[in-house]
Parts: C-alpha cells; sequence; structure tokens
C-alpha cells in the first residue's frame, strides 16, 4: 500500500453542487478509479476512511454525497436509524441517483490522473443497493462492481439482464433485513442470466458487518477476509 492524499471536491449535478470526498494515491498516475457509495447514514468519517483506504491501494477514490439535496441536514448518526431511513426514502423518492452517479463519472473522467477506461463501484448497505444499481444501468461505464449487503437487490432482478460489468456481492448470514432466501434468488438470478459474478456470505455476520464504527455488528474476521477478498476483485479487473 501506499500513502493518500484527500480533500474536499464539488461535482456539478442535476439538481446543484454535489459535494464528494476525493482521495488520491501519491504519485502523477494515471490511476483506475473507484467511486464509494454511501451507506444510508451519509458521508460519514466511515466512508470516507473505506475511500483513504481504497486510494492507499492504488485507486482514485470518491465518495460522493448522495444526500446533497438535503444539506445541511444530510447526516444520521449510526445510533439513529430513523433518520438515515427518512434520508434514503427522500433519495429513492425523487429518482435522481443515476443522474447524480452518472455526474460523479463524468467527474472522474475529466480529472487528472485518473484512467477513465478502468472505474469501479463499491458501497455498503443503501449503498450496495446502488451499486447494483448502477451495473443495471450503467454497465457500460463501469469496469467491476461490488455491493456490500445491499437491501432491496432483489427488487432490481428485472433489470439485472442489463448488466455487463463483473460483480461481487458480499452479504451477512446473519442479516435480518437481507434473508438468506434473497440471496439464493439473487444468485439465482445471476446464474441464470450467466452475468459474471462472485458471491459471499459470512454466516456469522449481521447487516453491516464490515463498518468499524458500529461496534454492535462489526465483524472483524468478516470484515477483514471481505476486504481482502474486494482489493483481489478490483485489482483482477482494474488493475
Amino acid at each position: 500500500m501506499s500513502d493518500s492524499t484527500d480533500e474536499m471536491v464539488n461535482i456539478e449535478a442535476p439538481a446543484g453542487s454535489m459535494p464528494a470526498f476525493l482521495a488520491r494515491p501519491e504519485g502523477s498516475g494515471p490511476f483506475p478509479a473507484v467511486v464509494v457509495i454511501m451507506e444510508a447514514f451519509g458521508l460519514n468519517d466511515e466512508i470516507r476512511d473505506v475511500a483513504r483506504r481504497i486510494a492507499a491501494e492504488g485507486y482514485v477514490a470518491l465518495a460522493p454525497d448522495f444526500y446533497y439535496r438535503e444539506l445541511p441536514d444530510n447526516l444520521a448518526d449510526y445510533d439513529d436509524l430513523p433518520s438515515a431511513i427518512q434520508l434514503m426514502g427522500r433519495l429513492f423518492e425523487h429518482g435522481g441517483f443515476v443522474g447524480d452517479m452518472g455526474a460523479a463519472l463524468d467527474f472522474l473522467g475529466k480529472a487528472a490522473g485518473v484512467d477513465a477506461e478502468r472505474i469501479g463501484v463499491v458501497g455498503f448497505c443503501m449503498g450496495g443497493a446502488l451499486t447494483f444499481q448502477s451495473a443495471c444501468t450503467l454497465s457500460e461505464r463501469i469496469v467491476a462492481a461490488a455491493p456490500f449487503y445491499g437491501g432491496g437487490i432483489v427488487n432490481m432482478l428485472p433489470q439485472a439482464e442489463n448488466i455487463s460489468c463483473p460483480l461481487y456481492l458480499f452479504f451477512g448470514g446473519k442479516d435480518s433485513f437481507i434473508p438468506l432466501d434473497e440471496v439464493e434468488r439473487i444468485e439465482a438470478k445471476l446464474t441464470e442470466l450467466g452475468k459474471p459474478f462472485d458471491l459471499k456470505v459470512y454466516p456469522d455476520a449481521d447487516h453491516g458487518f464490515f463498518c468499524e464504527q458500529r461496534p454492535a455488528v462489526y465483524h472483524p474476521e468478516a470484515a477483514k477476509d471481505a476486504w481482502q477478498e474486494l482489493t483481489s476483485f478490483f485489482r483482477d479487473h482494474l488493475a
């Protein structure tokens, strides 16, 4: 791993200026890039830390604030699930995500030191579902996508025939938000469609197992293994 530098930037998005956290590896590049899609709780320190870790692996990492329409009330604490659900509901209600994600990809495509032909996506919780949605709607612009415990992916399966990039999906076996029968339906549909994918279930892990800032659900062993799998996946497809 190398060191990284980071800053806040603004992206020209359909509904205005969308803030984003940008982390870069040391050097001039061009580097492959990864869009990091936030959890339902917003663009917080946890997501920034994930972006820094990805940048340290040799990628330009961009974490957009997809709640920018809600500024300044665009964050929810981890112990305030109702507020997170409200924010997430409004994001899905206005239906602007695909346009916002396209703007993030446009930003990376023009950014200095970025190889615009090698862009991946990873997301957690709500961001896992939005990562899958990105693969369904923007596959021609994405080289690899890795959804972590994306709730609602099963409802997006009618769009899955549009996926052309490889996927790696991560789930927790004890995730009450995503029952294992839903995971099985996702696996069966992607297999039926002949899509390139890997899928891993951690039997003892809960929803949010990757998030160090949520001690009630953080699962160190699963998180460590998933990180190794994720970085290997990106190396295979983006490096």
